[in-house]
């Protein structure tokens, strides 16, 4: 069976070959190497960088918290006199510090005097994202659908002249979640990091400006 030799790998071990998402890439490593669970935050650093979103002081609520790369990044710009407040269904995989909430439960689900006692907020922030079903359409609808929620927190829950993130999948939806955010902030940017896999769809639509 010579035309099979070139092939050894089986099951799980076939499926992590064929998914560039189980890979660690040069930006894995160099968030294990800087102390983050993911290779998101240099997602987050870039929208940062590009946007001036953080700084000292600042109140953050982070939706879709997990594993905590965000958060991490975050409490680290906004200092000792800033809070966060991180919210996701599984628990945080890093310890973010006296000046911060970590709470494990639905964003959408939780109290609102969660939101009302710890805000208003300075920047919202939401990574969350559907979990995916392999039909492209229904994931893009479902990421559609997360973005508008986390916005109606923002919405209610920001400060005025405050700042939005939120993750996206390109798609049908997404011109009229751009025009969602506009309705509510000033700007509105449409930011797709460097560090995003290629054959992702996600992007990243930001507020700024809070009216």
């Amino acid at each position: 069976m010579a035309g099979r030799r070139g092939s050894s790998l089986t099951g799980a071990a076939a499926r992590r070959a064929q998914n560039p998402y189980k890979k660690p890439d040069q930006y894995t490593k160099a968030a294990k190497s800087a102390g983050f669970p993911a290779r998101s935050v240099f997602k987050l650093e870039e929208i940062d960088k590009r946007c001036r979103l953080l700084r000292q002081g600042q109140r953050v609520l982070d939706l879709g918290a997990a594993p905590g790369s965000w958060s991490l990044y975050a409490i680290q710009k906004i200092g000792p006199h800033g809070h966060l407040v991180a919210i996701d269904l599984d628990p945080l995989t890093v310890s973010l510090g006296p000046n911060a909430t970590a709470l494990q439960g639905d964003a959408f689900d939780v109290a609102n005097d969660v939101y009302v006692d710890n805000g208003p907020f300075d920047v919202v922030l939401s990574d969350m994202a559907p979990r995916t079903s392999g039909m492209r359409e229904a994931d893009q609808a479902r990421s559609y659908e997360l973005v508008l929620r986390a916005l109606d927190i923002a919405r209610v829950h920001g400060s005025p002249g405050s700042s939005f993130v939120a993750k996206i999948f390109m798609g049908p939806d997404f011109d009229k979640a751009r025009a969602a955010i506009r309705e509510t902030y000033a700007e509105v940017r449409t930011i797709r990091p460097e560090t995003v896999r290629k054959n992702s769809i996600e992007v990243f639509l930001v507020g700024l400006k809070k009216r």
